[in-house]
């Protein structure tokens, strides 16, 4: 079993009017087998979490610290971050004109891995994935998401969840543009990553028609850059009831321990 700690983070940005605090104090503990969900309005720092995470250079750690298995993450490039198991589906995909999914895909594989997968058997399971996947065949010979739509690119998203293994895979609100049918596809994509490798999910939302398909063990509630409140899948469920009001300036609701799950 792997764990992927986050204790006390704090993270900033420089914008043109200075210096913004966006994440204060965020404590998140997540183990291979678990899946977390962050529920929490637009602005909230969910997305900052995830990219901090990553390893995004726009993100200023100030303190706090992010390990994996006691080895920290906040020392390590991003391709270090990824060798090690940790995976991020990004909220915006971005095209990468000139490469071929082909040859992205196993060149990232060979990267993470440290070694090039076997041909055959490769092959076998890129095909296999993208049928589960319902991406076209010809897809693997097209540039990585040029000219894609936004259903296409988040299921291209899950392909690679699916295909490099990670120890952790961090969601960033993958469910957002996608009609019923293809949020049930990315949705089983990642259950099958999920139980297949052990992984651990981290999955960043707003909503919670996803979670009826992506089961959540923990949910924690994100406001103003801090995690107000956590519980099981019953406080996703109330949260579709009741949003995110009570969690507005003056509401009462005091700021939640962390989970040491």
């Amino acid at each position: 079993m792997s764990t992927l700690e986050i204790k006390d983070l704090h993270v900033s940005i420089e914008t043109e009017q200075g210096t913004k605090e966006i994440l204060k104090g965020v404590s998140l503990t997540i183990k291979t087998g678990e899946t977390h969900a962050i529920m929490g309005p637009n602005g909230s720092g969910k997305s900052t979490l995830a990219s901090t995470i990553a390893g995004h250079p726009r993100y200023n750690v100030t303190s706090g610290t992010i390990t994996l298995d006691g080895e920290d993450v906040l020392e390590m490039s991003v391709d270090e971050r990824a060798r090690a198991g940790v995976f991020l589906a990004m909220q915006y995909p971005v095209e990468v004109p000139g490469v071929t999914m082909t040859n992205f895909l196993r060149t990232a594989k060979t990267a993470i891995d440290g070694e090039a997968p076997a041909l055959r058997t490769w092959t076998k399971d890129v095909k296999a994935a993208m049928q589960q996947l319902r991406i076209d065949a010809d897809f693997a010979q097209r540039n990585v998401n040029e000219g894609f739509s936004g259903g296409e690119k988040k299921r291209v998203e899950i392909l690679q969840l699916e295909l490099f293994k990670p120890k952790f895979a961090i969601l960033d609100e993958t469910d957002s543009g996608l009609d019923v049918d293809a949020l049930k596809v990315v949705s089983e994509g990642v259950n099958r990553a999920h139980e297949e490798g052990n992984m651990g999910t981290l999955l960043i939302t707003h909503y919670t028609r996803i979670l009826r398909y992506i089961k959540p063990d923990f949910v924690h509630v994100f406001v103003d850059g801090k995690v107000v409140e956590e519980g099981g899948p019953e406080l996703a469920d109330r949260l579709e009831d009741e949003g995110y009001d009570r969690y507005a300036p003056g509401a009462g609701v005091a700021v939640a321990p962390a989970v040491q799950a």
